[in-house]
């Protein structure tokens, strides 16, 4: 398991300093069914904008 989980997306909720993510868990889906052949193909579920907490 990762350690550390970058995320350069600082208008999320979890990002934090240093390019941190501070979700406790990360889904990541991808566009093709249950493979992906490249990073393109896939995208983040755990994302939530910052307002949407407020």
């Amino acid at each position: 398991m990762a350690q550390d989980v970058l995320c350069e997306v600082n208008n999320c909720s979890y990002w934090k300093e240093g390019n941190r993510c501070a979700a406790e868990q990360i889904y990541v889906v991808s566009h093709t069914g249950n493979t992906a052949e490249t990073q393109h193909q896939t995208d983040c579920k755990t994302f939530e904008p910052v307002d949407q907490l407020s």
